[in-house]
């Protein structure tokens, strides 16, 4: 029994001395018991991604959706059978603000809870996605030579570390397969500690550069898919490099101006010492102003008969492709949870407690969650491709 005790005090001791010493309890500090949510940005350093005098509204359809509301047809075995988007939803959901958009018009919008149409929201991982189109856009422009780009030309720093950062490329970043020995994980069990640890630092840290500088590989680079939110930082970071530009900065000039975003955004930074973004997941932004990132895709890379990014990348991005688990170059198909190609596939951008931006080329639709958590066990992206593949959105 003493020694038993004696084990405990000890497990316990190591515990509170790690958290004591780590990000951790800076996290719990800053955002809670339950972490970052939707609205908790006003909490954390951040740029302005400033946006112009031009603005972009989407209009309201003659003929709303309403259909919507009364429709029963999600089916996801064995705890969904024919139910309606609301009844799916409402299961332990917490969802704020669904928007629906076909052919350039708003077909169906509801709010709930605390958002309203001009607040921003963050958006976490669907961050990812918008740093994958920044990626793209400096590639058009020459800043950065080719997705097979080796990172370390673009932080020389690395090439005095593990010899395998030589070996790491941008290509690599963008589909999650970078080898790195990092884990997305927000679990408080003991053995989990140093890998929650890193995972706060990311989010609460001061300083990413140097827990990069830190970093070791599991595996070499290219082999292994891995989703890990510190590829996204490292590629947001390789942007920055190339373009010379804070990325606030840069997603200002190259597309938040350019889309006609009506609100400002804000972007996460680790401190302003170093002010480094958060390329992973650090993105607020109002519903209808991510909707729009959904109708650039639509349109190919093409705003209002402006090239904003190459078509080339947003084939690369979303074309429907199975390899790599469904995910490519930070988008997802739904070929990601093991779900059968649907007759009109779309593809998505995701972040925790079910941030989606869905787009469905094929019905020319966008569809947008945004919620304070999410406990159901609907997949909301799935969610969507159901509702998408219905006969009452008709195929343009």
């Amino acid at each position: 029994m003493k020694n038993y005790l004696i084990s405990q005090i000890f497990v316990l001791g190591f515990v509170f001395g790690v958290m004591a010493s780590c990000s951790i309890i800076k996290g719990y500090k800053t955002d809670g018991k339950s972490g970052p949510h939707i609205y908790s940005f006003v909490h954390h350093v951040h740029d302005t991604i400033a946006n112009g005098e031009q603005v972009f509204q989407f209009p309201y359809a003659k003929q709303q959706a309403l259909w919507i509301d009364t429709l029963h047809f999600f089916t996801q075995p064995p705890f969904y059978k024919n139910k309606t988007l609301m009844q799916t939803l409402n299961g332990k959901s917490d969802t704020q603000g669904v928007l629906i958009i076909q052919n350039d018009s708003i077909v169906y919008e509801k709010y709930w809870g605390d958002i309203s149409p001009d607040r921003l929201v963050t958006v976490f991982s669907v961050s990812k996605s918008i740093t994958s189109l920044l990626c793209g856009i400096a590639i058009d422009e020459g800043f950065i030579k080719s997705v097979d780009d080796a990172v370390a030309n673009y932080l020389p720093e690395l090439k005095k570390k593990d010899p395998m950062w030589q070996k790491l490329t941008i290509r690599h970043l963008l589909n999650m397969q970078s080898g790195l020995d990092f884990d997305d994980t927000y679990s408080l069990r003991l053995k989990n500690l140093k890998r929650l640890n890193a995972m706060a630092k990311l989010n609460y840290g001061h300083d990413i550069i140097k827990q990069i500088l830190g970093l070791k590989f599991r595996c070499l680079p290219g082999t292994k898919y891995h989703y890990e939110s510190m590829a996204s930082e490292i590629l947001g970071i390789v942007i920055e490099r190339a373009s010379q530009k804070r990325f606030a900065d840069y997603l200002s000039e190259k597309v938040w101006k350019p889309l006609q975003m009506e609100s400002l955004g804000l972007v996460n930074i680790d401190s302003r010492k170093h002010g480094v973004a958060h390329a992973f997941g650090g993105l607020s932004l109002t519903m209808k102003d991510l909707a729009k990132i959904g109708r650039l895709y639509l349109h190919r890379g093409v705003w209002n008969g402006k090239r904003i990014v190459s078509e080339k990348w947003i084939r690369q991005s979303t074309d429907y492709n199975t390899d790599n688990d469904g995910y490519h170059f930070n988008w997802y198909n739904l070929s990601s949870i093991g779900a059968p190609k649907a007759q009109y596939p779309g593809y998505y951008a995701h972040g925790i407690h079910a941030q989606v931006l869905y787009v469905n080329p094929h019905k020319n639709l966008i569809m947008i969650r945004v919620g304070k958590r999410d406990y159901s066990y609907a997949f909301i992206p799935y969610l969507f491709e159901q509702l998408s593949n219905s006969e009452h959105f008709e195929k343009q």
